[in-house]
């Protein structure tokens, strides 16, 4: 699946979504309404390296990183236990090729708090990361919902 597709389809399977682009990623926000000042993280589409996240190898032609957080029995589910959150501008221990195509992980930074990732998935493994993203917009939603209350 090419990147343009994987937006398009984000963009319209999750409705009140927010596209924020920075520092060569898109990240998809949900904030229905620009209720609040950026919304809750839902999924983000990453498509360079940074200085403190190298390890998927982004800076490679064409290669870009799918991620998205899970719900706690989503990620159990993937891989047991969550990690232990890495030391600053480190990434999670456990058995990952952080820069392999086309496998569901657990995101290289992200992991400690249940965030998974995908470089260049293909159409079916896409479907399986959209089952999981399904699962947390139901959390980004009430997430958002709780902070416009409180605000």
């Amino acid at each position: 699946m090419n990147i343009d597709d994987i937006k398009e389809t984000i963009i319209n399977r999750y409705q009140g979504l927010v596209p924020i682009n920075t520092w060569g990623e898109t990240a998809y926000f949900y904030n229905p309404g620009l209720l609040l000042k950026r919304g809750t993280y839902f999924i983000t589409i990453k498509e360079k390296d940074g200085e403190n996240d190298s390890s998927s190898n982004l800076n490679r032609k064409g290669v870009f990183r799918l991620s998205c957080g899970t719900t706690k029995k989503d990620f159990e589910n993937l891989f047991k236990l969550k990690p232990h959150r890495p030391y600053k501008g480190g990434v999670i221990d456990g058995p990952y090729k952080f820069d392999e195509l086309d496998t569901i992980i657990p995101h290289p930074v992200y992991g400690w708090i249940g965030w998974i990732s995908v470089l260049n998935p293909s159409k079916l493994t896409f479907e399986k990361f959209l089952k999981i993203s399904d699962n947390y917009y139901e959390e980004a939603v009430t997430r958002f919902n709780k902070k416009v209350r409180i605000k």
